[in-house]
């Protein structure tokens, strides 16, 4: 049969007059790659040709050509890294918490940065405490420290830093190999590249605070010396954009959504309901994402030492000393007992969220994953209240403080996963 057509073929092309000598456009396939007129093929020459266009082998290696093919074990490799790194970001936020709560920040005033070299000697501590003395934080608070006290605080600002630099290599390292050796789609890629410049962004911005409380802008001597609330904040909603980024990132690869059940879809009344829990599951991560950021003035200014009722701020729902500042737009960022306020409001805004989703979602037609979401994020709503009005009636001790910043971590954490569990909705048709 291949024969006879091969031979009708030739017929047919020598009888035509081609004169044309590029590609001769047809559908059949062999027709598309002769580059030289077809009169001028013999019978034998066309059946080779037939039989190198119909071999699936031949069209398995072309499509390859035109997209390469990701390996299979690539998405799940690519997963692992990234939701290690978002792990890793985690224990950073951790101990940098416990590194302003313990006043550690400012012992380390200067920053290198391929790391700064560890004292191992007397002479050598000596020589780093003499540093420490030339700055504020000495001279307007720690005159009485000894160089065994400073070694305390020394080390848990060193940690920190070198734990930023660890997830620099963590991240780098396996970027360029993954990258190499094709397990990066184009999507990927861009993701890929964001993410490294975010994270040198997070180290530049840690610097550019400790930075801030270095200056001897002291004016008032009942006041102690402290990094800029702004740059602070900064620090810390680069650091929660970068985790959501890698968390979201990681989910797409290891743990793809669920599809919504038939029964779901076939109902409007359902696909509405889940339509506006998806619309308040993204409402409630703005809101833990901007909790967290309120949280940072909060730490900057010492804030939370200004009230320690609750749910009253002293015996008045409404302080006096609210607006204080002029102009007013001051008060948000600069008056201890706005930003207290601000703080307050803003948690109790999300819980409020958080519970009236949870409380809509019972009888919503979810997949399962989903609804397994909406009980984590919705218990550890009530955790994290309790971990910050306990950290608010026992005046801010470090264990407690520090679990309450973790603790928004781990919320902000279901909410992005309650997120990418509904992200279906949005291909589903109005």
């Amino acid at each position: 049969m291949l024969s006879v057509f091969c031979r009708g073929a030739c017929q047919l092309a020598k009888n035509i007059s081609l004169k044309q000598t590029s590609l001769v456009k047809c559908n059949f396939p062999v027709f598309s790659v002769i580059r030289s007129p077809i009169r001028d093929f013999s019978h034998k020459q066309l059946i080779a040709h037939v039989k190198k266009f119909t071999n699936p082998n031949r069209l398995n290696s072309s499509a390859t050509l035109q997209a390469p093919v990701i390996p299979q074990n690539a998405d799940k490799a690519v997963g692992l890294w990234l939701l290690g790194c978002s792990g890793m970001l985690n224990v950073l936020i951790f101990t940098g918490g416990v590194t302003r709560l313990t006043e550690s920040g400012l012992s380390m005033v200067t920053w290198r940065l391929l790391g700064e070299k560890m004292p191992w000697t007397d002479e050598e501590w000596n020589v780093e405490f003499a540093k420490y003395q030339q700055y504020p934080e000495f001279m307007f608070k720690n005159q009485e420290m000894t160089v065994s006290e400073f070694k305390r605080i020394w080390w848990m600002e060193f940690a920190h830093r070198q734990w930023g630099r660890l997830i620099g290599t963590a991240f780098a390292i396996p970027a360029i190999a993954f990258w190499a050796k094709g397990y990066l789609n184009s999507a990927t890629k861009k993701r890929v590249l964001a993410f490294g410049t975010l994270i040198g962004c997070q180290g530049l911005m840690g610097w550019y605070m400790v930075k801030s409380g270095l200056q001897n802008n002291v004016d008032d001597p009942n006041d102690v010396p402290r990094v800029s609330q702004y740059r602070l904040a900064s620090h810390l909603g680069l650091a929660f954009g970068l985790y959501t980024l890698l968390l979201w990132s990681a989910l797409d690869k290891l743990l793809p959504a669920q599809p919504f059940p038939a029964a779901a879809l076939a109902d409007g009344t359902a696909v509405k309901r889940a339509r506006l829990i998806r619309r308040l599951a993204h409402t409630s991560k703005a809101l833990v994402f901007l909790t967290a950021l309120s949280g940072a003035f909060v730490a900057g200014l010492d804030a939370g030492l200004v009230y320690n009722t609750y749910p009253k701020m002293a015996d008045r729902w409404i302080p006096c000393d609210l607006l204080a500042f002029s102009p007013t737009l001051r008060n948000f960022f600069e008056n201890p007992t706005t930003v207290q306020f601000d703080h307050r409001k803003l948690g109790e805004t999300t819980f409020a969220v958080i519970t009236s989703l949870f409380v809509l979602s019972r009888k919503a037609k979810l997949p399962p994953r989903a609804h397994k979401a909406l009980v984590a994020l919705a218990a550890m709503a009530w955790v994290q209240v309790g971990l910050g009005i306990t950290t608010l009636l026992t005046y801010v001790p470090v264990p407690v403080a520090a679990s309450h910043q973790s603790g928004s971590l781990i919320l902000l954490s279901f909410a992005i996963w309650l997120s990418h569990e509904l992200k279906l909705l949005k291909y589903l048709p109005k």
